[in-house]
């Protein structure tokens, strides 16, 4: 069988989440520039319409992606407008610490813990979409406190840890659908770390959009380290 994932990813149908960062408007960039079908999601209406304002051909969803009821919502419109879904990129995210464990307070682990809730009801959501797609592509941004957590940063080590976690459990899904079906991996799921995003948000975008050059079983269940290639 001829291997999908050399056809790149041209032509796929591609969700980022939490698109309205840096990091988002530079994935909807490379991955529109690429030839990639991108859906930019985020919270904030304004500031989407920035995004697509900068980046040709760009739809843009609303959506909380907290809110498992508005995820269901924004599936069933993404399928309507555009079809099966063939990858998701997961940016949503923030960092509050400090103080050791005294200040690890409860608010500040449960703003972090909307990333996870937002990974986990965004990956249930399509997991169809992406099970069936003929070349599919997962990722979610991690970070290096996972390998070695202070207590000034708990509550957001143990975060990234279940987000780690979660993207592997998906992996695992993934290869399980696939035996299950005697059939060829397709599908990958892959964790990107690093310590910030800052002067990485290209870097990010390309190694995303790169995932797709690559045979499914050769990066699902994988750990990307992102350095800054200026270095």
């Amino acid at each position: 069988m001829p291997d999908t994932a050399s056809q790149g990813v041209a032509d796929r149908h591609v969700l980022v989440a939490g698109a309205t960062s840096a990091s988002g408007l530079e994935a909807a960039r490379v991955l529109a520039s690429a030839g990639a079908r991108v859906v930019a999601v985020g919270r904030d209406a304004g500031r989407l319409d920035d995004l697509a304002a900068a980046v040709a051909g760009v739809r843009t969803a609303v959506c909380d992606l907290a809110d498992e009821s508005e995820v269901a919502s924004l599936a069933e419109r993404v399928h309507a407008a555009e079809g099966h879904v063939d990858g998701v990129l997961h940016l949503v995210g923030g960092w509050r610490g400090g103080g050791g464990l005294a200040g690890q307070s409860e608010a500040d682990y449960r703003f972090l813990e909307r990333s996870l809730t937002a990974l986990r009801h965004i990956s249930r959501a399509f997991d169809a979409d992406l099970r069936a797609s003929s070349a599919a592509r997962l990722a979610v941004v991690s970070s290096t406190a996972v390998a070695r957590p202070l207590a000034g940063g708990a509550n957001y080590a143990a975060v990234k840890a279940a987000t780690e976690a979660w993207a592997r459990a998906v992996a695992q899904g993934f290869a399980k659908s696939a035996r299950d079906a005697g059939q060829p991996l397709a599908a990958a799921s892959v964790v990107f770390r690093a310590k910030s995003l800052d002067g990485l948000e290209e870097a990010l975008a390309q190694r995303f959009a790169d995932l797709w050059d690559s045979d499914a079983a050769d990066v699902n269940d994988t750990i990307v380290e992102l350095t800054d290639p200026t270095l």
